[in-house]
């Protein structure tokens, strides 16, 4: 009886010291949510569109592939759909997965952080994770697949880091499953599946932590894990007929689309995101190369050093996978990055035994993560999602697509069909019309690659044959990049198409001076103005519908 109150008190002063950092941890997700649930309505942009409205499709039992030509792989396009299917079919829905997502990784990074370099480091390397993965350095604002990516690699390296120590089948299994499924939201995950083949034989052969034949079965567990989704997925796209072009755009076109670039034009793209994101990383870098040092010589830190470098090699390639650098292709290396930050704080703390020493690292990194918070503070806590949407995406349309597709969702049927001459693939998801196209994206039929004059033929013969209710011509430049030796047989033929079966019901844009224009209903059929970029909606003549 007397042994009561002393276990209650003990508990109770070991409750905060075993929490605290929990509470911490919470404040993140806090601070991360508050700014994301204030642009929860922030216009989707075109990638956002393309997994929306694939998502919305699967929601309809539609699969990918079948109304939605794409080049990446499926596992995004599920996510989004579970996630509509939860927080509704709406931009707000969108962001609202993107938010879970997006927590539930900086919920994996501090506990890998945590098991590599100590709790000091898994802070660090939770709130690093959450500000630069909110930045718009890397477009963290918009779901893009690498969100997703990241938040299956992140917990796969979390249970690999004690896989080589242990004999239980299931570690390895769920390791290769999560793997797998980092893979499957997108191509780039196949350097984490490098990672954790690569990391399995280097803990397990050098200690001799298990038998050869104890290895061989566990990897064959870990392959196992990490094919399966593939293997999966690929059933049902068997099963529902889609397949075949499952594989000629994620698999033939894809090749051709990471080859496009070429080394100096992706040399230009790196070291413009290098620039840019110079204010607000440098002196994470400065921190992270001042520790590794110490890190490496010290016993203790050197093996999961190594292991936190070799995640981030990796974590690169992927980034720099056909060396095209875009902005939020960069989220792939964020995890690995804030897991350095991590160890250049909580390892520094562990090397060094002077309470003065042990503090600067941390000082610095409170005084930089405040800097970094300060600096985007404009897009953090002031901007409206529409300012905002401007102020990332200049000179793209995603503003004007929400007035496009209110206007097409209010003046046509739900069964009838929509096709959009642009890569604006956002219009179909927002008016909530089917594709009369596969063709989502214009890009691949300007590339110079083998395939385009063929895509742009099939694109046609589509429109033509499914008669769509309504035409949207997306002309900004953003929406088409194309080449100098761009084959634009299509842009003639719509004029023809378009000049004999519709008639101009709306066109919003932007005139050369800057000043917006929307004009809609029987004026758009009169309007002739100049403009530097805009769309223009068209409606099936009457006496052809």
């Amino acid at each position: 009886m007397d042994n009561g109150p002393v276990q209650t008190a003990s508990f109770s002063r070991r409750f905060p010291v075993r929490f605290w950092p929990w509470l911490l941890v919470l404040l993140v997700l806090i601070f991360v949510g508050f700014i994301r649930v204030r642009l929860l309505d922030l216009p989707l942009e075109r990638d956002e569109g393309e997994y929306a409205y694939t998502g919305q499709l699967i929601l309809q039992g539609i699969p990918p592939y079948q109304l939605a030509y794409n080049m990446k792989l499926p596992g995004t396009f599920f996510a989004y759909a579970l996630g509509m299917a939860v927080f509704g079919q709406t931009a707000g829905g969108v962001h609202l997965t993107l938010l879970a997502a997006n927590s539930l990784t900086l919920v994996f990074i501090f506990l890998l952080a945590r098991k590599l370099f100590g709790v000091i480091a898994g802070l660090v390397a939770c709130a690093s994770y959450g500000i630069m993965s909110l930045s718009p350095a890397v477009i963290g604002t918009a779901a893009h697949a690498n969100h997703f990516v990241v938040l299956f690699a992140v917990p796969a390296t979390l249970l690999l880091w004690p896989a080589g120590e242990s004999k239980l089948p299931a570690t390895w299994f769920f390791s290769g499953l999560l793997y797998g499924l980092a893979f499957l939201m997108k191509q780039q995950g196949v350097w984490f599946c490098l990672f954790g083949w690569t990391c399995l034989a280097w803990q397990v052969f050098p200690r001799k932590v298990v038998s050869p034949l104890q290895f061989v079965r566990a990897g064959s567990v870990f392959g196992l894990g990490m094919v399966l989704p593939l293997g999966l997925t690929g059933l049902y796209l068997a099963a529902t007929g889609v397949f075949a072009q499952f594989w000629f755009w994620a698999v033939d076109y894809a090749r051709y689309y990471v080859m496009s670039d070429d080394l100096k034009l992706g040399g230009q793209y790196l070291r413009g995101h290098l620039m840019g994101t110079a204010r607000v990383s440098a002196g994470f870098w400065c921190l992270v190369i001042l520790a590794l040092p110490p890190a490496l010589r010290d016993q203790t830190l050197r093996r999961p050093t190594i292991f936190a470098l070799f995640f981030w090699v990796c974590s690169f390639l992927g980034t720099a996978t056909g060396l095209i650098f875009r902005e939020h292709y960069f989220i792939l290396v964020l995890p690995a990055f804030a897991l350095l930050v991590g160890l250049a704080v909580g390892g520094w703390r562990q090397v060094f035994q002077s309470a003065a020493l042990r503090a600067v690292p941390l000082v610095l990194f409170v005084a930089m993560l405040g800097w970094d918070i300060w600096f985007q503070r404009v897009l953090f806590f002031r901007l409206s999602p529409v300012q905002a949407s401007q102020a990332i995406y200049a000179d793209n349309p995603f503003i004007e697509s929400l007035v496009v597709a209110e206007y097409i969702r209010e003046h046509s049927a739900p069964a009838d069909r929509l096709a959009v001459l642009g890569s604006e693939p956002e219009i179909y998801f927002l008016a909530q019309r089917h594709s009369a196209t596969g063709y989502i994206y214009t890009y691949p039929l300007m590339e110079l690659q083998p395939y385009a004059g063929r895509m742009q033929h099939e694109m046609i013969s589509e429109i033509e044959s499914n008669q769509p209710a309504c035409l949207v011509l997306v002309m900004y430049k953003s929406s088409w990049l194309i080449r100098h030796a761009s084959d634009v047989t299509i842009l003639h033929w719509f004029d023809a198409y378009a000049g004999a079966y519709y008639e101009k019901v709306g066109v919003i844009g932007v005139r050369r001076t800057g000043e917006p224009v929307g004009v809609w209903g029987a004026d758009a059929g009169k309007f002739h103005d100049p403009l530097d970029r805009f769309i223009t909606v068209y409606r099936r003549r009457p006496d052809l519908r």
